[in-house]
């Protein structure tokens, strides 16, 4: 499985309660709907918590770089199943409506986005059968 990790920083005009919000009510469904046309496998969205734990843990490990607003993992069996969702005219639409709704509520500038393979050394009783 290949994932796409998509680190998020709102757009510096909109509160972090209404990205929260249209993240997970009007994005997320958005994604869920061309899922199929990209080959998406599996979508998660983690939310970062207004938690005094975060600073305490970007201290720790003298982080200094401003906090995410949260993280996006999309799955997909290969890099080939991720090349060929966004090859098709379809994919290609699809592409383009989630980026122009990201637009809406991301910074992208101040956001990172990578592929990578996971590598499990703990794992839920769930996911080891």
């Amino acid at each position: 499985m290949v994932k796409l990790v998509f680190c998020l920083r709102r757009r510096a005009d909109m509160p972090a309660a209404a990205f929260h919000r249209y993240w997970r009510e009007e994005h997320g469904p958005l994604v869920a709907r061309h899922a199929a046309a990209l080959g998406i496998r599996r979508y998660v969205q983690l939310h970062t918590l207004d938690h005094p734990l975060n600073a305490a843990l970007a201290a720790s490990r003298d982080v200094r770089e401003e906090p995410y607003d949260g993280l996006a993992e999309l799955w997909w069996d290969d890099a080939d199943a991720l090349a060929a969702g966004a090859s098709t005219d379809t994919g290609r639409k699809a592409g383009l409506a989630l980026l122009e709704d990201e637009r809406r509520f991301i910074d992208h500038a101040r956001s990172r986005i990578f592929i990578g393979e996971e590598q499990v050394f703990v794992a839920c009783k769930e996911e080891e059968t």
